[in-house]
């Protein structure tokens, strides 16, 4: 192997002394790759009562949206970065009734180690253009068991700088008197909580209290400008007392008599006009579990407890959870069923205080359903047809449906949101008259998305994903929703996503676990417009990582607890023992039996179609790689993200540089280069200069800029994933855990180099281990202009003078007019 030898260089240019900073920034467009249908739960839906037109919508990982007056919505958490990621959860939402311009936001996404952080309240006072942190002294979780549960945040309608929170964990019932700015524990309420999904969860996901419910103000038992005396509080108990009252402000409680103890509540809304609460329950915390439950109304004059449970018997094997009231409308209420797979979600209305109700569906004559609605899926074809499905088990109406309101200025206006999606029409009102309205997708705007993985083949359509719960599409058009998800087999979540570089219509995704088959390989050969079932592959093993060779004949995949495994002609997969099992993994995009594997430090390399790996080089002191980047047109030229920094190989892997300034570094990709015949751009999601954020390098790594901005800060650097795309300069696709995919386009010049510069000054250069000096190169022997070149090294190009031979068993292939290189034979 050659040698290798490390040194520093100190550059002089005229006045300027070089030396490695943060990068400067240049301007760039970002925008959602539009997908249109949300794409994962919105567990809330707040109208503010005060001000027609303001509602505001909360996701489980992905923030939280304003509406807009065409029924689009804004999202308002973009600016959360890699130090602020668990603001995308959002455990509880409120909208000031006083002063509508407010809003308040209970951020953080997980009570147990998934998330190391404490909770925040952020509060705003311009309708969610910029928000203050209030923190918390304990944890929250807006993507924990019982996120649709709510709202637990609530602003006294009578003195609005009074506000109430109920948290999780057994922490209890919180309280601010100054706009949200600080809070104290109310020491009055003692209840906590006791349900716990499942006690034996390890994870801690599930073995936590869920707690405080929600939090209700009845605004009609006090007079502006005085705190409001009557509060009511659920709580998340089953088989003892769970709803609360405090006549005084909160300075005493007691549970409310006669409650019924089966179940757990999960909303809490009164009806000013009939001084009533209704309730909905389940047994089950949601947003998954939960086989039966009940609605109820109290009377807060009589404190009589009515059961208006719509269904009974056979007909009840779901629990509640949206409830909404019309307040234009004295005792139309509406419910929806939380946990109802089967035969399809479902929705009842009662315009007599829950005397009766209708649903939105019913039997005809078994195995037929009739369905008292239109239903229009154009803003996100992939949802379904636009055509009512009359089939038993094809979920059409939702599942998961925990948020459902009435607008309270447009008694036509309703909204629900499901696991999916956001769905609701301007039409309710026809559910009373013609008993048949209309259900239309309404999410555009709202992304919510985690994405697994992206690709931007050469040819065919710009960009394909693999996504979590909605499987990937086919972007064909960035900023029009695709038509169909991928199908045969359609799988819930797909892992990852691999093109071949030779033949790049030819891609391979895998998924992670719930196909009907159990095989969890797919392949696709017109750009994953249409798939088929890998034979091949072992029944019940999946998720990972997948990579397809050049040629398409050979995948390589990574396997969740099964380790590496191979197939070449759709024969069965077999164990590569040669690669640890939690290798990176990636093929060579020009020569097709070349795999790259990288684990720990070790970099691996197989020549034999994947069949075994050998050890071949070295990443520095990394102890995790995150990502191999291949050059689409040069064999052994590859870039590998570690926990230590950004890598560069041209020799296969042979020798690493290390990328001066990256201390850590995540998703990396190529892309088009800034000239015909250039280098790729290199993009990186990485720690450069002690700044966590994305990059750009025109130079292969020598000067980078900065490419996102203070309103765009992503999420969580380590979850997202990155695709560049190989046809526009400059253009980059970010994946991210929660708020779908971006893309990113050159907006602004480019700022100047950040550490090197064109000088007709005469430069100096001085070998030293100076102190004012941060890039490392390594150095490795020269083969001579009359010497063969060994494997993989370079052998002609414009310019070059080195040797044109190859050692036995490679031979000199022209890779581009720049770039020859020695290639096995």
């Amino acid at each position: 192997m050659p040698s290798r030898v490390k040194f520093w260089i100190t550059l002089t240019l005229g006045t300027f002394s070089l030396v490695y900073g943060q990068a400067a920034s240049q301007s760039y467009r970002w925008q959602n790759v539009k997908i249109g249908g949300g794409g994962g739960f919105v567990p809330g839906i707040v109208f503010n009562p005060s001000e027609k037109g303001l509602a505001y919508a909360r996701t489980d990982i992905g923030g939280a949206y304003k509406l807009n007056a065409d029924d689009t919505w804004t999202p308002l958490l973009d600016f959360a970065d890699d130090s602020r990621w668990n603001y995308w959860g959002v455990d509880a939402l409120a909208t000031d009734p006083v002063q509508p311009n407010r809003l308040y936001l209970a951020t953080g996404l997980y009570t147990n180690s998934w998330d190391p952080s404490n909770g925040h309240i952020l509060i705003s006072s311009d309708y969610g253009k910029t928000f203050d942190a209030a923190p918390l002294p304990f944890k929250l979780g807006g993507n924990m068991p019982g996120r649709g549960m709510g709202e637990r945040l609530v602003v006294d309608p009578n003195l609005n700088s009074i506000l109430y929170f109920g948290a999780r964990s057994g922490n209890g019932l919180w309280k601010s008197t100054n706009s949200g700015r600080s809070w104290s524990k109310v020491t009055s309420f003692t209840d906590t909580g006791s349900f716990v999904p499942d006690p034996s969860d390890s994870t801690g996901l599930n073995s936590d209290k869920i707690g405080i419910a929600w939090v209700t103000i009845d605004k009609a038992s006090g007079s502006s400008g005085s705190a409001t005396p009557r509060i009511f509080v659920g709580v998340a108990n089953k088989g003892s007392n769970s709803i609360y009252i405090s006549t005084n402000g909160g300075s005493s409680w007691s549970a409310v008599a006669g409650q019924p103890t089966s179940f757990l509540p999960h909303k809490g809304v009164l009806s000013p006009s009939e001084r009533a609460l209704y309730i909905t329950y389940s047994d089950g915390g949601g947003p998954y579990d939960g086989t039966s439950g009940a609605v109820y109304k109290y009377s807060i004059d009589t404190g009589a407890w009515t059961d208006i449970t719509p269904v009974s018997g056979s007909d009840l094997f779901f629990g509640f959870g949206g409830l909404a009231l019309d307040t234009q409308k004295n005792g139309t209420v509406m419910v929806a069923a939380l946990n109802s797979w089967w035969p399809d979600g479902q929705i009842f209305r009662s315009t007599n205080g829950g005397a009766s109700w209708t649903p939105l569906w019913d039997w005809a004559v078994y195995p037929t359903l009739n369905k008292y609605y239109s239903y229009n899926a154009a803003l996100a074809p992939w949802i379904g047809p636009n055509i009512v499905d009359v089939t038993p088990g094809n979920l059409q109406i939702g599942w998961m449906m925990e948020s459902l309101s009435i607008d309270p200025f447009d008694s036509n206006h309703w909204l629900y949101g499901t696991g999916e999606t956001i769905y609701g029409s301007r039409d309710l009102l026809k559910w009373d008259s013609a008993h048949n309205v209309t259900i239309k997708s309404l999410a555009d705007g709202v992304e919510e998305t985690s994405v697994q993985a992206l690709i931007s083949p050469p040819s065919g359509p710009p960009l394909v994903s693999a996504i979590g719960d909605v499987g990937g599409f086919v972007h064909q058009s960035l900023t029009r929703a695709p038509s169909a998800q991928f199908t045969n087999p359609k799988w819930s979540t797909s892992a990852d996503i691999d093109f071949a570089g030779n033949n790049p219509s030819n891609v391979v995704r895998i998924g992670t676990g719930d196909s009907t088959s159990g095989k969890q390989v797919a392949i696709s050969s017109d750009y994953g417009v249409t798939w088929n079932q890998h034979f091949g592959a072992p029944d019940n093993v999946q998720g990972g990582k997948v990579a397809i060779s050049a040629d398409a004949d050979t995948i390589l995949w990574r396997t969740n607890g099964n380790g590496v495994m191979v197939s070449r002609n759709q024969a069965t997969f077999s164990t590569v023992s040669s690669l640890p099992s939690d290798a990176a993994i990636a093929s060579d995009k020009k020569t097709n039996n070349i795999f790259y594997g990288a684990s720990g430090k070790t970099f691996y390399v197989s020549t034999d179609n994947g069949k075994t790996f050998s050890a071949h080089g070295s990443l520095g002191s990394a102890t995790s790689v995150f990502d191999i980047a291949v050059h689409p047109s040069v064999s052994g030229d590859i870039w590998a993200s570690t926990d230590k920094g950004l890598f560069h190989s041209t020799d296969s892997g042979a020798t690493f540089s290390a990328i001066s300034g990256i201390t850590q570094a995540w998703g990396v990709a190529l892309g088009a280069p800034k000239s015909t015949g250039g280098y790729p751009a290199v993009f990186v999601a990485a720690n450069y200069g002690g700044e966590v954020a994305y990059f750009r390098s025109d130079d292969r790594g020598v000067n980078w800029v900065k490419i996102n901005d203070a309103a765009h800060g992503f999420g969580a650097a380590s979850a997202n994933c990155m695709a560049a795309d190989p046809r526009v300069y400059g253009r980059v696709y970010i994946g991210t855990n929660g708020r779908g995919i971006f893309y990113g386009d050159v907006a602004g010049s480019a700022p100047p180099p950040t550490s090197s510069a064109t000088s007709t000054t005469s430069v100096s250069t001085t070998t030293t281990r100076s102190t004012t000096t941060t890039r490392s190169t390594t150095t490795t022997t020269s083969s001579g202009n009359g010497s063969p070149v060994s494997g993989f090294g370079q052998c002609g190009g414009q310019g070059w003078t080195g040797g044109t031979t190859c050692v036995t068993g490679f031979q000199c292939v022209a890779q581009n007019p720049f770039y020859s290189q020695c290639i096995p034979i």
